[in-house]
């Protein structure tokens, strides 16, 4: 039960002692403390100002038109916004057939519900994580060999897929052993 804590532990620890250095010539924490106030602010102004945001589209437009840069930043900014904001492309979560006999089933999430402008018809892309990592694989499947998951919200199945299935059967045993006592 301490490796858990303790890896978090290191992990948060080794975050911030590599953010902390980026401002050399600081005690230890003001650097941390200066890069997280400059982030926040330049978020705020970026966000709220008009001119903030044309510096932050210019800026964007910029890495998106920079030889090799392009495919670094297109990439980075693709899967961040697949997680967080208005674009959220990992919000249906749904169970693949991946094997008939014998059946088995992976979680993924479809991405693309309609892959005809690709020259497939009744097929689909279906986005399925990897468990205890932040990598996957898109797979194009047929239409029939996927179903919703309805007992999970998208949040629930990403857990569970990245989990490798224990964080369900964890909370599960949890609400069990509530029920006894």
């Amino acid at each position: 039960m301490l490796s858990p804590i303790a890896i978090t532990f290191y992990l948060l620890f080794t975050v911030f002692i590599n953010v902390d250095s980026i401002v050399p010539g600081v005690p230890r924490g003001a650097g941390f403390a200066i890069i997280i106030i400059a982030i926040t602010v330049i978020g705020y102004l970026g966000t709220r100002f008009f001119i903030g945001k044309w510096l932050f589209d210019a800026f964007g437009h910029l890495m998106e038109h920079t030889p090799g840069v392009k495919y670094i930043y297109s990439s980075i900014r693709d899967m961040i916004s697949s997680f967080v904001g208005d674009k959220k492309r990992f919000n249906k979560p749904v169970w693949v057939c991946v094997n008939v006999n014998p059946e088995m089933w992976r979680i993924g999430f479809m991405t693309q519900d309609d892959m005809v402008r690709f020259g497939m018809q009744d097929k689909v892309a279906v986005y399925l994580p990897h468990s205890y990592a932040i990598s996957g694989w898109v797979i194009i499947t047929e239409r029939k060999n996927i179903k919703p998951v309805t007992k999970m919200n998208a949040a629930e199945a990403m857990k569970f897929a990245v989990s490798g299935g224990a964080s369900i059967a964890d909370d599960d045993t949890k609400a069990d052993d509530e029920q006894k006592n």
